[in-house]
């Protein structure tokens, strides 16, 4: 399919009712149906850093931006990571060190997140 014809089907399918929606609640229902398909898609993008070391550079830019789906795909584009490796960072950042278990307290990668969150004054 050409582009301009894709675009056409997108603006119709844009323009058609859901539910009643207004225009606001339309495109935000439409803004996460993209993220969702991205997401579900996630092997046809470069996640070439997957599994690698995070520096701290890195996530204190992500600590920096609200914990959103937007964010978290932004982010996980951005440094060829996995969608849920950039949720798990903030979900780590927030979660009380009382409400892990020992195990995960010890965990190398969890203390880098605590450590850099405290250094630039995270709160979630």
């Amino acid at each position: 399919m050409k582009k301009n014809d894709y675009k056409e089907r997108m603006f119709d399918l844009l323009g058609g009712n859901i539910d009643d929606m207004g225009f606001d609640e339309k495109m935000n229902f439409v803004s996460n149906i993209i993220i969702e398909f991205e997401k579900e898609n996630e092997h046809l993008r470069d996640t070439s850093n997957k599994g690698k070391s995070w520096k701290d550079e890195e996530l204190k830019i992500i600590l920096t931006d609200a914990p959103t789906k937007y964010n978290c795909l932004k982010y996980a584009k951005i440094f060829k990571r996995g969608y849920g490796s950039i949720e798990q960072i903030y979900r780590w950042a927030t979660t009380p060190s009382k409400d892990m278990s020992d195990e995960r307290q010890n965990d190398a990668f969890i203390q880098q997140i605590k450590r850099v969150a405290k250094e630039i004054g995270f709160r979630g």
